[in-house]
Parts: structure tokens; C-alpha cells; sequence
């Protein structure tokens, strides 16, 4: 029997710490451009991406074609200004779809953190080693969110990504 088995996984990353000197703060404005820019421009931000093309664009929407080379992906990017990005992935043959929500949360003045949320499907109630992969998934879904911090903070400070 298959069934659709929901994998969830959502984690805070803190961007500002008072305690810590060597971190170069950034404001809510700093954040949100570069969440722009990933939105615009995700080469940078998704290894193994080829191209982008943006089919369509409203005025808090954008339809995209996420060429991988041997994949190709759609997804539906929706802004809330200054607040949050979805991206809804569309379902096809070769994916299953599935969303990653990136909310700027700043529960103090000057404290902030991104919180990443991803919501996708299995096509049935995974086993012990089908769990360990999504122990691995969910670890490459966190250190990939790293590494989104660590380029918004080179486009804050006047480096481009590369």
C-alpha cells in the first residue's frame, strides 16, 4: 500500500549575537535584500542550478524554471514584504513537490533569525535506513541554509556571491 508520508524539518538560524563581536550585524533591510537577491538570482544559493528563468511575475509572486541540467523545476515564489519567502515547488513526474519557508523573526529589537521551514511527501512510511537518508536530507537542508546567511552577508557587505 503507498501512501503519502509527510517529512517536515524547520530550524532557526540566528543572525545578530550581542555576545559575539566577531559577527558583523545585520538589520532587517540587509536580510530582506538578500533574500531578494536568492529569489532573482539563486546560482548563487543552489549548487548544481544552471540557469533560471522567471516565466512570470506579479506583484508579490514569481513563477520560475529551475534548470538543473537533467531536472528541471518549477516553482512559485511569494513574498511577504520584509517578512517572509515561500517557495512552492510545483509537483511533476520527477519530483514530488514540496515548499521551503525562509520568515524573518526578530523577537526583540536587533535580535534576528531566519527561520527555514521545509514541507515535502515520500510516497510511503519510510523504514529505518530510508530514515537514516532523511537524517542525511535534513542535514544537507540545514548546512545549505548556512551557507544562504553566509552569502547575504557577503552581499551586505559589497561582495557579490560568485
Amino acid at each position: 500500500m503507498q501512501y503519502n508520508w509527510p517529512m517536515n524539518f524547520e530550524h532557526l538560524i540566528q543572525i545578530n549575537d550581542p555576545d559575539n563581536p566577531l559577527v558583523e550585524p545585520l538589520d532587517r533591510d540587509q536580510l530582506w535584500l538578500g533574500l531578494l537577491h536568492r529569489v532573482e538570482n539563486p546560482l548563487p544559493f543552489l549548487p548544481g542550478l544552471e540557469s533560471c528563468t522567471i516565466l512570470e511575475r506579479g506583484e508579490q509572486t514569481l513563477l520560475r524554471e529551475l534548470d538543473f541540467g537533467p531536472a528541471t523545476i518549477h516553482d512559485r515564489v511569494t513574498l511577504t514584504d520584509r517578512q517572509q519567502v515561500r517557495f512552492a515547488i510545483q509537483p511533476s513526474p520527477t519530483h514530488p513537490g514540496g515548499s521551503l519557508t525562509i520568515t524573518i523573526e526578530e523577537p526583540e529589537p536587533g535580535f534576528l533569525f531566519l527561520r527555514f521551514a521545509y514541507e515535502t511527501t515520500l510516497a510511503k512510511d519510510p523504514n529505518s535506513e530510508e530514515r537514516a537518508y532523511i537524517e542525511y536530507v535534513k542535514s544537507a537542508y540545514h548546512q545549505s541554509d548556512v551557507d544562504c546567511v553566509r552569502l547575504i552577508r557577503m552581499l551586505a557587505a559589497g561582495c557579490p556571491p560568485q
